[in-house]
């Protein structure tokens, strides 16, 4: 089971530390992608925790069920108007069940890389698919590592650097494991927060979801479905669950 890390002052700064997260054309980009997978049916979000995506989902007319580790960041979510109308589960979004079946399981902004090992994220693929009601769809978005931003020796390379925020990146291209560093600075004082996380390309994330009875319906670049190229630096990938 994944720790918990986002937890206290992490999970009560996360959306303004996130605020690019936050971006209308981004946002609208996304949940008018997921109400098209969804086509009519209820979403279940992995990692739903603040409800960035879960509560404009909920109001576009998407009924939205949520999983996340972190009571904290839920606390977060529920303080928030429109919350009411999401039903939230405290859980590994890997392992936890909930009841009914969803037209719709999805992750975003690279959530599955907080699970930590393969055998983890193969175990969030059959979660989703055990969702998943024959036809539904199984979304991810996640990032793609341009490793080549890592020349040989450099210890880490910068991914923020803000007044705020200082964020550096390690990795170990042996074992696909990364631990992003966040630095956050308010006046005097600095809160170090350590975030682990496992990449995967795109072609292992087929295997997984071939084990899982999931066939791969179509890849973008983004949510606006620009294509994906061997220069994205991220991909949206749709599954479907087979009959």
């Amino acid at each position: 089971m994944p720790q918990n890390i986002f937890t206290g002052f992490i999970a009560e700064n996360y959306d303004d530390e996130s605020s690019e997260m936050f971006e209308h054309r981004l946002v609208d980009a996304t949940v008018d992608f997921l109400v098209n997978a969804a086509r009519g049916g209820a979403a279940l979000e992995f990692g739903v925790g603040t409800g960035r995506i879960a509560l404009p989902l909920s109001r576009s007319g998407v009924m939205v069920h949520g999983i996340d580790i972190s009571p904290d960041m839920l606390a977060q979510l529920r303080s928030k108007p429109g919350s009411d109308a999401i039903d939230v589960t405290v859980g590994d979004f890997a392992t936890a069940k909930v009841a009914g079946a969803f037209s719709l399981v999805y992750l975003v902004y690279n959530t599955i890389g907080n699970l930590t090992s393969q055998e983890e994220q193969l175990a969030c693929f059959r979660n989703a698919a055990a969702h998943l009601e024959p036809g539904g769809r199984f979304v991810i978005e996640l990032g793609v590592p341009d490793l080549r931003r890592f020349p040989p020796g450099a210890p880490a390379q910068p991914f923020q650097v803000g007044a705020t925020h200082l964020g550096f990146d390690t990795m170990d291209t042996a074992t696909q494991q990364g631990v992003s560093h966040h630095y956050l600075i308010d006046g005097d004082r600095m809160t170090r927060f350590e975030c682990p996380f496992r990449y995967a390309w795109p072609a292992e994330l087929d295997l997984m979801a071939r084990l899982a009875n999931l066939t791969l319906l179509e890849r973008w670049g983004d949510w606006n479905r620009s294509p994906f190229t061997a220069d994205s630096r991220k991909h949206i990938s749709v599954w479907e669950r087979q009959q």
